[in-house]
C-alpha cells in the first residue's frame, strides 16, 4: 500500500468539495478548482474526509494513489492558503518594475523584458530586486516563476540572473583559476 496514498485528506471549515464521477471539484475563500482523476483510482467523501483508493496492486494503479492523493491536497491548500514562490534578481543594473499587473525587467538586454501576469496569479514587485509570485494553483505558480527565472538564468561564473528566493547557486572558477 501506497504510504503517502493511503493518508486521509482532512476537509478544513470553509472548504467545499464535490465528487462528480473522475472529477473532483474543491471550492474555498481563495477560489475554485478541479482535477480529474485517472481512471483506476477512486475517491471518496466520508464525514469531511476524503479517501483514494485503488482496486488492485498493479504497476499503474500502485504509481497514482500517492500522485492522485497528493494533488488533492494541493488542491486544497491552494483554495485556503495559497502558494507562493519568491525571486530575487541579482546583477548591477538587473531590476523589475511593476506596470499593472504585468512586470517590465531591465536584464542586460538591449531592450527591457515584459512579462504578462496570466489568469489566477498575481506578480507583485516587493523590492527593485524582489519578485512574487501567487496564486491558488501549485503548479502554474511555479510555472510562472520558472519562466521568470528563465529570462535571465542565474550564471555560474559571476553568480548574475533571477534565482529563487535561497537558492544557492554553485560558482565555477574562470579561466585564470587553476
Amino acid at each position: 500500500m501506497s504510504r503517502i496514498g493511503r493518508l486521509p485528506i482532512s476537509v478544513p471549515a470553509g472548504v467545499e468539495v464535490k465528487i462528480n464521477g473522475s472529477v473532483v471539484s474543491v471550492k474555498g475563500p481563495k477560489g475554485e478548482l478541479d482535477h480529474t482523476v485517472a481512471s483506476p483510482i477512486e475517491v471518496a467523501l466520508e464525514e469531511g474526509t476524503l479517501t483514494v483508493s485503488r482496486p488492485n496492486d498493479e504497476r499503474a494503479s500502485r504509481s497514482l494513489h500517492g500522485l492522485t492523493r497528493t494533488l488533492i491536497n494541493n488542491l486544497i491548500i491552494g483554495v485556503t492558503q495559497g502558494y507562493e514562490k519568491k525571486l530575487e534578481i541579482v546583477g548591477t543594473g538587473y531590476r523589475v518594475q511593476a506596470k499593472g499587473s504585468d512586470l517590465e525587467f531591465a536584464l542586460g538586454y538591449s531592450h527591457p523584458v515584459a512579462v504578462k501576469a496570466p489568469a489566477g496569479i498575481a506578480l507583485t514587485v516587493e523590492g527593485p530586486t524582489k519578485i512574487s509570485v501567487s496564486g491558488n494553483n501549485k503548479q502554474q505558480v511555479g510555472e510562472v516563476a520558472a519562466n521568470i527565472r528563465k529570462l535571465r538564468k542565474p550564471d555560474p561564473y559571476k553568480g548574475k540572473g533571477i534565482r529563487y528566493a535561497g537558492e544557492i547557486i554553485r560558482r565555477k572558477v574562470g579561466k585564470a583559476g587553476k
